[in-house]
């Protein structure tokens, strides 16, 4: 490879730089809140994995509330790490709420990582097509010739409807007093002739109409 092609990216120098710059910090911070040995250096691992992890899903679902929620604390534990060691917090005196965060961090980053590798990305919507961008396709005709003709088939004609049914008349209401009156009459007839008395008879005696005679009779049947 000709010594020409090979040059220095400075934004990959300065992400180098700034990557091995927030490593020392949470490290130097992990190291004073108790966590000794290997556990300081994995805990700029975990953070910055973290942080990867949330950035790479939202560069394919941007509105994805979990990884904006995952990137932030990623995040915040970065900026926090550095600022806490820019001579803003005694080292060697951790406060206990700060002992605390470091200690709960692994669970909460195992957590943060499980959900963003199984949880489903949200479906892409297809492009709408309107009507005016579909292609129009030519409609082409074919003739056989050894195809029978088909004769339409007759129109049938609608059947007649039948004349609307008029519900029946109600019977007339007859007062319980005017039934009152009836059976004092017919029972009297009954007692004086021995016979039943007949309909025409007791709507003469009532003047009353036949119809409603008849709906008396009935009652007092009934009764």
């Amino acid at each position: 490879m000709p010594r020409s092609s090979i040059r220095p990216d400075p934004v990959l120098i300065q992400a180098v730089i700034a990557g091995a710059l927030s490593f020392a910090h949470l490290h130097d911070l992990a190291n004073a809140a108790g966590q000794s040995g290997w556990k300081a250096w994995a805990y700029p691992v975990s953070v910055d994995l973290l942080l990867v992890a949330a950035w790479r899903r939202l560069r394919t679902a941007r509105r994805d509330r979990s990884a904006w929620t995952w990137f932030v604390i990623a995040l915040g534990a970065s900026l926090g790490a550095n600022i806490a060691t820019a001579g803003l917090l005694d080292l060697h005196q951790v406060p206990a709420w700060l002992r605390i965060l470091v200690a709960g961090w692994p669970a909460l980053a195992f957590l943060g990582g499980t959900l963003l590798v199984h949880s489903p990305a949200a479906p892409t919507p297809a492009p709408v097509t309107s009507e005016a961008e579909k292609p129009a396709v030519p409609e082409v005709e074919v003739h056989r010739p050894d195809e029978p003709t088909r004769t339409p088939a007759p129109e049938l004609t609608p059947a007649p409807t039948p004349p609307p049914v008029k519900p029946a008349a109600a019977a007339p209401v007859v007062p319980a007093a005017l039934v009152d009156h009836a059976r004092k009459l017919t029972e009297a007839h009954q007692a004086s002739t021995g016979s039943p008395m007949p309909a025409d008879v007791l709507s003469a005696r009532l003047g009353l109409p036949e119809d409603m005679t008849r709906v008396i009779t009935a009652q007092l049947q009934l009764t």
